[in-house]
């Protein structure tokens, strides 16, 4: 990547235009997408992974339904650099690792790859008859567990013995089904019965009972069974159940480590020159310490991968979500790294709202002050943030963007199914402007006028418009299908043929081509109530947007000595 490459990036999964990446590639070789992006972030479903739409990594390897290394090649041929994603916390149950632990147990050489949670909290805590600690309150007062209950995932080893580990986000246990002639293999007893059993207990697993539990009630079926045959029936299930998940890795083992630097060297190979590090700070765990974020710990292990990051020339960029008022944002500017503008896409939305440039100016002149490295969005694929506005507006300013996306039909994400503490709207970026061009050109215009590299969610350039139908589909927790939608190539080309489609386009052609776009040239933003000014210069070239909030109309132009080179019509 070039030193201040400043240039747009498009954003999207694998599949999300025309089904494969190679598809991607061949719309992005396309001449209206000549010099529009000169990066590309495809989200880690690129990667082998089972589940979270790709942030649960089974390993780096390409995804064969999706990629091959043919179409990174292309990118490249392209002069597209990739950032990519590195899942820092976790990786999947399916790994290498975890699989190699399932099978061999005390013996496997990853025994101590992913954390241990009784050698973890040992002496810290009272053993429970489930066979996990349960730490003392002293010790865990400061953490935050994203789901209810402790966040254990037993693990069965092969000789029966169960290993509670460290699971922060999602696990799923999955048993095995039985008929009732399995049943009455296992027990002996007569068909009736073990059909009885069979519907009882898939219908309990299915509730997420353990088998336990539902043999050891009172009922017509079960009470024709004796101990031995309870417990051989369910040493039979559980022996044979299997997981879904995203387990925490150990820091402290060097295994990990070593994980940590083939994964950044693959994915420096594969053409990467951004690597964003998903959930990193959650990765240090520390008894009496918080699980977020702990500190200096967090800073620490950054400070080692990007030691290793160096050696494959990849720039970090550390994903996180905090308030403003908690200035997470700048002590990672102040250590280095680039940081996220998460606050940008609520700022435009109450912008517009209010018909004041006001907040945005106050935002710009912190970035251009204190120097902050940023990659900045309108939509992505997880959502709206809101969590981050906190102190930079007021909470009925906040509140009032939330019910105007709802109102445009958005869902709210409460924080971790907390109520009342709100996390993030979920709409596309389009839909939360009230389905209004000349709001999503503004917004878009606004987007490449502000300091850092813009990030474009494939479903904006597009102007999509929110996907109920699938969020439908999706079910309980799909609420962020809104934003999701996979476009055909027939939907690409017509879009194309859209004068919003085409004049997004041109802005961000024109932030991509000219030069005073760049680290070196000198930034400033000025508002008059509705009105806003914002202007790049340095020696030879000079780029401004006028533009009047309350009725959404704007006027760009480039000069280059003193000459008018461009005009956005």
């Amino acid at each position: 990547m070039k030193k201040n490459n400043n240039g747009p990036m498009l954003n999207a999964y694998p599949d999300s235009l025309g089904g494969s990446l190679s598809d991607i590639v061949n719309f992005l070789g396309k001449k209206e997408l000549k010099d529009v992006f000169s990066s590309f972030y495809i989200l880690p479903s690129l990667f082998n992974t089972d589940l979270d739409r790709g942030f649960s990594v089974i390993d780096y390897s390409l995804n064969e339904l999706y990629a091959k290394r043919e179409d990174l090649e292309k990118l490249e041929e392209l002069g597209i650099d990739l950032k990519l994603d590195f899942i820092l916390n976790h990786a999947s149950v399916l790994s290498k690792q975890f699989q190699d632990i399932i099978k061999n147990g005390e013996k496997s050489k990853y025994r101590d790859f992913f954390i241990d949670w009784n050698k973890f909290w040992d002496g810290c805590g009272e053993m429970t008859k489930e066979g996990y600690i349960q730490p003392d309150k002293e010790y865990i007062k400061d953490m935050f567990f994203r789901k209810p209950g402790l966040p254990i995932l037993m693990v069965r080893f092969p000789d029966g013995k169960e290993v509670p580990y460290w699971n922060t986000f999602y696990q799923e246990v999955k048993y095995p089904t039985l008929d009732a002639v399995d049943i009455r293999n296992i027990t002996g007893v007569q068909y009736s019965i073990a059909d009885g059993l069979a519907n009882l207990l898939n219908k309990g697993l299915c509730e997420g009972k353990s088998p336990a539990n539902i043999l050891n009630v009172a009922n017509i079926y079960t009470d024709k069974l004796s101990e031995s045959q309870k417990k051989e029936l369910c040493e039979r299930l559980e022996s044979e159940r299997k997981y879904l998940g995203q387990m925490d890795l150990n820091i402290q083992s060097p295994l990990v480590w070593e994980f940590y630097d083939n994964t950044l060297k693959t994915l420096a190979n594969y053409g990467a020159k951004i690597v964003r590090l998903d959930a990193f700070a959650y990765a240090p765990k520390g008894v009496g310490e918080k699980n977020f974020l702990n500190e200096p710990a967090t800073w620490d292990v950054l400070t080692k991968v990007r030691e290793l990051a160096d050696k494959y020339n990849v720039r970090l960029l550390p994903e996180i979500h905090a308030s403003y008022e908690e200035k997470i944002y700048e002590k990672i500017a102040n250590k280095g790294y680039m940081t996220y503008d998460f606050f940008l896409p609520g700022l435009i939305i109450d912008a517009f709202e209010q018909q004041s440039g006001e907040v945005l100016k106050k935002w710009a002149d912190e970035l251009v002050e204190k120097k902050i490295q940023v990659v900045n969005m309108l939509g992505c694929h997880d959502g709206i943030p809101l969590l981050d506005l906190k102190g930079l507006i007021s909470e009925e300013r906040i509140q009032s963007v939330i019910d105007t996306v709802v109102k445009r039909g958005g869902y709210v994400k409460d924080l971790h199914g907390q109520k009342n503490v709100y996390y993030q709207v979920n709409a596309t970026y389009y839909s939360a402007l009230g389905d209004d061009d000349k709001r999503m050109l503004l917004a878009r215009a606004i987007q490449i006028f502000m300091p850092g590299k813009p990030q474009v969610w494939y479903l904006d350039l597009f102007a999509g418009k929110n996907d109920h139908e699938a969020v439908k589909r999706a079910g309980a927790g799909g609420h962020k299908e809104i934003n999701r939608t996979n476009l055909t190539a027939k939907e690409m080309e017509d879009g194309l043929q859209r004068e919003i489609v085409q004049k997004q386009l041109e802005l961000l052609r024109l932030r991509s081509t000219f030069s005073v776009f760049s680290n070196d040239s000198e930034f400033t933003m000025k508002c008059d109530e509705s009105k806003i000014f914002m202007e790049w210069k340095n020696n030879e070239e000079r780029a401004v947007l006028k533009a009047d909030l309350a009725d959404c109309t704007f006027e760009i132009f480039v000069e280059k000595n003193g000459e008018k080179v461009y005009q956005y019509k």
